[in-house]
Order: structure tokens, then C-alpha cells, then sequence
């Protein structure tokens, strides 16, 4: 009697963990990362600006998609609804979260050597950081993670 009773119970408990993992199997799986830089490029040197992204950022982008280190990248022109939003974005999309922080040490020095190959080294390009920012201002940035779903 007492197996007979303990059966049915087993195969109970085993029917509900079966259900409990099937409603665990998530919809959707993660994609690529990107990040967005906000700036603001003050009024009269949006073309000043927009010099120094197709002589430097452009092909530093274009060094680290050859690298490996990136898949793709984008710029946006916006018309903000005030002087304090962002009137330029720049886009930079990893392949996943790991492409993104990884090792951040290990992405933090491939980044470096494609930039001192291709702009120059760390203490000319805090130089030209700083004309930059006379004429612009980095709002913010923030890193957005695309869901695919299955």
C-alpha cells in the first residue's frame, strides 16, 4: 500500500520540477552591446567637429573593426529640444558583453595600441582632448544590450 501511494507522489513532484524548468527556458537571448556617447557640439562648430570624427575617429573606428575589437560603429546628428541635450551620438557596437568589458585590462590595452597606431601617443592625444573640449561637452554615456528573441 505505502508504495503504491509513494509512486504516484514521486511522479507528481517529478511532472512539476519538469514544469519548472521548462518556464525557466528564457524567450530571448542577449545580442550586441553598444555604447552611445552623448555630446553636445556647441552652436557654430558642428563642421570643426565633424572634421576631427572623419580625420580621427572615423579611422580609429575603422582600425579597431579591422582589430577585431568592435563589429560596428555610427554617428547621429539630433536637433535637440534644448541647449543642454545632445546634438551628436556616437555609436560603437560589440559584438556581446564579453567584446564590450571582457578582460577590461586586456580591451583597455588593445583600444590604446589601436589608437597610438593610428591618431598618436596617450600625452598628444590628451592634447588634442582638450581643443575638443572647447568646443564640445560630453554629456554622458550609455551602454545598451540588444535582446534577441527566439
Amino acid at each position: 500500500m505505502t508504495k503504491a501511494t509513494i509512486f504516484p507522489i514521486c511522479l507528481a513532484i517529478s511532472a512539476l520540477s519538469l514544469n519548472a524548468r521548462a518556464q525557466d527556458v528564457r524567450g530571448y537571448s542577449y545580442g550586441s552591446v553598444t555604447e552611445v556617447d552623448y555630446i553636445h557640439v556647441d552652436y557654430g562648430h558642428f563642421e570643426e567637429y565633424m572634421a576631427w570624427v572623419t580625420s580621427t575617429w572615423l579611422p580609429t573606428m575603422e582600425a579597431a573593426k579591422k582589430a577585431g575589437l568592435i563589429i560596428g560603429y555610427k554617428v547621429f546628428q539630433a536637433s535637440p529640444k534644448s541647449p543642454d541635450q545632445p546634438n551628436v551620438y556616437l555609436e560603437i557596437t560589440f559584438k556581446n558583453m564579453a567584446a564590450y568589458a571582457g578582460d577590461i585590462g586586456d580591451q583597455a590595452d588593445a583600444f590604446e595600441a589601436v589608437t597610438e597606431k593610428v591618431i598618436c601617443n596617450s600625452a598628444c592625444q590628451n592634447q588634442a582632448r582638450v581643443h575638443r573640449n572647447e568646443i564640445r561637452k560630453v554629456l554622458g554615456t550609455e551602454v545598451t544590450r540588444e535582446i534577441v528573441f527566439k
